[in-house]
């Protein structure tokens, strides 16, 4: 990246500015800049320049400190919730926030692990790249059943969008033909290998309403000549994206959108650059830039635009929404529905089952493939379960035990150390991602008295799951349990989730929600173009603008709203009306 494009203070006024550099705020900023904008990306880290910062890339365990774990006095110190995350290890740790630095506060008894990845890419350096499209089951749900606001769109508003960030993105996967899970627009899918193919015969046949595909992801099998021409190559199925993939295999915004816009010549960055709040004018009703705080400094400062994009992630939308109080929005701006801050929802993970399957001594597969067996929701979707409302998927995995297995093993000797190197039992696993309801008491707000280093109201987070989640936890693991015993697996073991304490909310990294799309400003924060009913020129696209949770990973929805809510605000600057 070149060094002219790094801002600190500046008199420019901007078409529009794009709070955040992860997901959704890359996609903002080449949505907005290929169709003209001048824009501002502000993001509260530091630079990461692709292929350079990378520098847990390709370093194997052994030639770390501690093989790959981090010092338990620094975990404690200053990672003791981010280490908490699948992906959090030695080689990792320099894209997850400090802990000691972002202090947050919970309710008593109802814990939220809050993951946190603040540099330039945000957590698209470090998410796990599965990707799915909602249905009109999913859109439709909150109306049938109650449970939250109706969605203010269906899948044919969202479908186009879909096509062009899947396009641009590159998803592998097949076209399966399931109605819960629409086709897209794919590059060659990956490849069972033969356990996997195996069991996936024998579930089929067992239980006629579901299907076991493979994983949709966000890793290129078949570049296009866009994607090449930006620096990006085929997956080369080595499994440590968190690290960084200087091949630009997978999707994140160093390797894809951050290109794009800084190629129109029409982007700005400012790292570094927390944002305290909204600048909101009443004369006009209009949001006319955003406060900063130096992270070095300390120092205040302003940046002006036209339109204020807000992809700071959920959580870091809702603080700065919350915290742009005024005497015309005392509870943080755009609230006339005092609806922010509500409605905070994770996925349902952790629960499901595994066990040992006998036989396949001699088959084995290469590489260390991005993606798994998937079975897409089931539940509810033909038949009303008895105990609880929406669904659940189902990843799954088909794997032999290798050398790392041994670390727990009885044993010494010759013998031992010839069965380390040697290929041990194949294992499969299933376990659930579910859809946790939206329910008003799950919320957000600014605590009253703690502030962080910089002098912003700490968030209070207040969040556990309900009945019907616990149920759907339940069933998870159960039906896990289920199928493995059905299709002839061994020695199943049960993982479950019987309290939020147990697998807290946010370890799911999908938190969403809270200020959420509807169709009626009173009980809603945005329109159907994730426009703020209040104020117009602001936009939230990030997951905050949620209306459900549904049971998919959401990233991918999330990129195809902000898309289409580029458009509109383009359109609606071309009017005249913002």
């Amino acid at each position: 990246m070149s060094g002219d494009v790094f801002i600190k203070s500046t008199k420019e006024i901007f078409d529009a500015i794009v709070v955040g550099s992860g997901i959704t705020g890359g996609w903002a900023a080449k949505e907005l800049t290929e169709r003209g904008l001048r824009v501002l990306m502000v993001e509260r880290g530091r630079a990461v320049e692709h292929r350079k910062d990378y520098v847990g890339e390709a370093v194997p365990p052994w030639k770390l400190p501690h093989r790959g774990r981090v010092d338990a006095k620094t975990v404690e110190s200053q990672h003791a919730v981010q280490s908490t995350c699948y992906a959090f290890n030695d080689a990792t740790r320099h894209f997850f926030g400090n802990d000691r630095d972002l202090p947050y506060a919970t309710a008593q008894g109802r814990p939220f692990s809050w993951i946190r990845g603040n540099q330039l890419g945000g957590k698209s350096l470090i998410w796990h790249r599965q990707s799915y499209r909602l249905s009109d089951l999913d859109f439709e749900a909150n109306l049938r059943d109650g449970h939250g606001v109706d969605w203010p769109i269906r899948y044919n508003d969202l479908k186009p969008w879909y096509d062009h960030v899947e396009r641009h993105a590159g998803i592998s996967g097949a076209m399966d033909g399931i109605d819960v899970l629409p086709d897209g627009v794919f590059q060659p899918p990956f490849e069972m290998n033969t356990v996997e193919k195996r069991l996936k015969e024998k579930i089929e046949a067992a239980y006629p309403d579901i299907r076991m595909i493979i994983g949709r992801c966000a890793h290129l099998t078949q570049p296009t000549p866009e994607q090449i021409a930006i620096g990006r190559t085929v997956c080369m199925a080595r499994n440590e994206c968190q690290k960084g993939c200087s091949f630009g295999a997978y999707f994140s915004t160093q390797s894809s959108t951050l290109p794009m816009a800084l190629a129109t010549g029409r982007l700005a960055i400012a790292t570094d650059a927390i944002v305290h709040s909204v600048i909101y004018d009443p004369h006009t009703n209009r949001a006319t830039g955003v406060r900063v705080i130096d992270a070095e400094t300390l120092e205040s400062r302003e940046y002006v635009a036209k339109v204020v994009f807000l992809c700071a992630s959920t959580l870091g939308t809702t603080q700065i929404l919350l915290n742009s109080s005024s005497e015309h929005f005392p509870t943080g701006l755009g609230n006339s529905s005092d609806t922010l801050g509500r409605y905070l929802m994770d996925h349902l993970y952790g629960a499901g089952a595994r066990g040992r399957v006998e036989g396949f001594r001699d088959e084995y597969y290469s590489g260390r493939r991005p993606t798994w067996p998937y079975i897409p929701r089931f539940r509810n979707v033909r038949e009303r379960h008895a105990k609880f409302i929406r669904g659940y998927s189902l990843g799954g995995s088909g794997y032999r035990d290798g050398w790392r297995s041994f670390g727990v093993r009885e044993g010494f000797g010759i013998d031992f150390k010839r069965r380390i190197r040697e290929a041990g039992d194949w294992r499969f696993s299933l376990s659930g991602s579910g859809e946790m309801l939206p329910r008003a008491d799950n919320t957000v707000r600014l605590h009253p008295t703690l502030k962080d280093k910089w002098g912003m109201p700490q968030l209070l987070i207040d969040c556990s799951f309900g009945e019907n989640d616990l149920a759907m936890y339940r069933d998870m693991a159960e039906t896990s349990a289920e199928i493995l015993d059905r299709i002839g697996v061994k020695d199943i073991e049960i993982e479950r989730v019987e309290t939020s304490e147990d697998h807290p909310p946010g370890l799911a990294i999908h938190e969403m929600g809270t200020a959420r799309m509807g169709r009626d400003p009173k009980t809603s924060v945005l329109n159907r173009y994730n426009q703020c009913h209040d104020v117009p020129n602001v936009f939230v696209t990030d997951g905050a603008c949620m209306t459900s949770s549904a049971w998919q990973n959401p990233s991918l929805t999330y990129m195809a709203l902000t898309a289409r809510a580029c458009h509109h605000a383009v359109e609606q600057l071309k009017r005249g009306d913002l």
